[in-house]
């Protein structure tokens, strides 16, 4: 089946990176695990927060891929094999956790504490002033 494209009217010039922004959002799993806030700090500051109880340091990953945010979790432990449970209620299986930035949004750090991983994201002011276009001639 051939795909319509959203953007495809002639009168909307440059909206060619919010339609493949539209794309990847269909691919971001939504399997609820880790669980996360997002939280809004200010007008520029944005905070995310991942709940990855288990999982160390070495065992977390978190990079910027275009314009994706992507969190990745693989507990490196290898007693995990050999351990028996009789109840295991805290999840520590791997995961891949997405999340699309605007253009502008940059991460700034992250750090983990208390068994949540924090990720700061910052955006910048946007210039709302009307701005006059001069209107040159070849005369």
């Amino acid at each position: 089946m051939a795909r319509s494209r959203i953007f495809a009217s002639p009168a909307l010039v440059g909206f060619e990176a919010i339609e493949r922004m539209l794309e990847d959002l269909e691919n971001i799993s939504s399997d609820g695990y880790p669980p996360y806030n997002i939280e809004r700090l200010s007008e520029t500051e944005f905070s995310i927060a991942l709940a990855v109880a288990g999982f160390a340091r070495n065992d977390l990953d978190v990079r910027v891929e275009g314009h994706r945010l992507v969190v990745s979790g693989d507990i490196q432990d290898d007693q995990q094999q050999e351990r028996v449970f009789l109840h295991q209620g805290i999840a520590g299986r791997r995961f891949m956790r997405s999340f699309l930035l605007a253009a502008g949004f940059e991460v700034v750090r992250s750090w983990l504490a208390k068994g949540i991983l924090h990720i700061a994201v910052a955006c910048p002011v946007p210039d709302t002033k009307p701005r006059r276009i001069d209107i040159e001639t070849n005369e």
